[in-house]
């Protein structure tokens, strides 16, 4: 399929999430300050995180008369304030939570989630004060945002479909507790949220507030992993699946569908302006890691051949674990049914002071050389001398290539 083509197929394709939206809409509720429920109350605030982007140097909020070219009708946002050009966001198709975000989720057991999830489903772990929760992108995919409260940690679980970006943020800043909706809007083809208690727009793929009251503010990146439901259920037997939003008796959408078909085979990314760096296909899979002054992509196509990666970034000996077995959420009409991608976590290989070295078992676990020890994909010692340790989770991201190119242009990319 040709470029010009396939940006018509997937112009048509958000058009009708329009529609849907329009027919279904969810209402949002009323921007809530930090005097919230209770829960909201008896959380300490987060401090904002004003650190810089990694590669991607922060500009001076920039105060000024000239006005959007777009209408700011609905908006009770300070558009004198944004930190990037105004022609760098563009309409996505939706209005202003035309993409519902889920403000009130509930959930259900493993068991009831195995009676329309597969084994191959696509998942996002969270977890807090002791409590494991999947978010099916079944149903993310639909919705992008799912602002939630796990034990006393306030949570905004995201996806962004076009770039294959899943991220989770602690919702505290400054005093308050932030809830999300969409704007509608994309840069650099991927998700511009909004808060509802100051209107400020926010880059999710970065977690900076680039337009409002609040712009140059970060959010806290939270750890989450995409893995699939086979191995929450396996792992986490007791553990808290998202249930599909209703309406009455009805469901929201057509959950387990993807509207997206074939997205991750594009060569050309739905209303990204820019080429994308040649680097690698667009679309491809990366791991990306950063700190405050570098990044580095690692190819889902080089971690899965090799079964695992060990590399050093920045001072930090890593590791870099591979599982067959999760499903495009991007790929199939049936999200269960898309092409395996599998799944890939990072860790620390300095465990309490020793270095450990890792080889692939062939069967999504791992040993390490110095104790013979089996892990799994979740960084857990299972078998061996070792058995109930856990390796430190380094934060990093599963994205499409082109976006993270996007973000981070000067990325180091690792090569075989």
């Amino acid at each position: 399929m040709n470029p010009t083509r396939q940006i018509l197929v997937f112009a048509i394709g958000l058009a009708a999430l329009l529609v849907l939206a329009a027919c279904s809409s969810i209402t949002p509720p009323a921007a809530s300050s930090s005097q919230g429920s209770a829960a909201q109350e008896a959380t300490p605030a987060q401090e904002a995180t004003e650190a810089p982007t990694p590669t991607e140097p922060r500009p001076t909020a920039v105060v000024g008369d000239e006005p959007p070219p777009f209408s700011t009708r609905s908006w009770s946002t300070d558009f004198t304030k944004h930190s990037v050009d105004w022609n760098e966001i563009l309409s996505g198709g939706p209005p202003k939570d035309g993409i519902p975000a889920v403000d009130d989720p509930t959930f259900e057991s493993v068991a009831a989630a195995a009676e329309w999830l597969t084994d191959q489903d696509p998942v996002i772990l969270f977890q807090a004060d002791g409590i494991s929760r999947a978010y099916p992108l079944s149903i993310l995919i639909w919705h992008e945002i799912v602002n939630d409260q796990v034990g006393s940690q306030p949570v905004s679980i995201t996806f962004c479909p076009l770039c294959n970006a899943s991220i989770a943020f602690d919702r505290r800043l400054d005093g308050m507790v932030l809830d999300f909706g969409t704007t509608g809007k994309l840069r650099n083809s991927d998700l511009v949220m909004y808060d509802r208690q100051t209107e400020s727009w926010w880059q999710q793929f970065t977690g900076e507030a680039i337009v409002g009251e609040l712009t140059g503010k970060r959010l806290t990146f939270l750890p989450s992993q995409v893995i699939s439901f086979g191995d929450f259920a396996d792992r986490f037997p007791d553990g808290e699946v998202l249930a599909r939003p209703k309406r009455g008796d009805r469901f929201l959408r057509s959950y387990g569908r993807n509207p997206y078909v074939g997205y991750d085979s594009s060569t050309r990314p739905f209303l990204f302006l820019a080429e994308p760096d040649p680097r690698l296909p667009a679309t491809e899979r990366v791991v990306g890691i950063t700190t405050e002054t570098a990044a580095k992509a690692y190819p889902f196509s080089v971690v899965r051949e090799a079964g695992l990666i060990q590399d050093e970034f920045e001072g930090t000996p890593l590791v870099i674990f591979y599982k067959a077995g999760t499903a495009s959420a991007l790929d199939a009409a049936t999200i269960s049914e898309g092409k395996d991608v599998g799944t890939a976590a990072v860790y620390n290989r300095d465990l309490e002071g020793d270095v450990l070295t890792f080889k692939a078992n062939g069967d999504g676990t791992f040993r390490d050389v110095e104790t013979g020890t089996t892990w799994n994909i979740l960084g857990e010692g299972i078998d061996g001398p070792l058995t109930g340790s856990q390796l430190e989770r380094i934060q990093n991201f599963d994205h499409f290539w082109f976006a993270w190119a996007a973000f981070f242009p000067d990325t180091q990319l690792y090569e075989k």
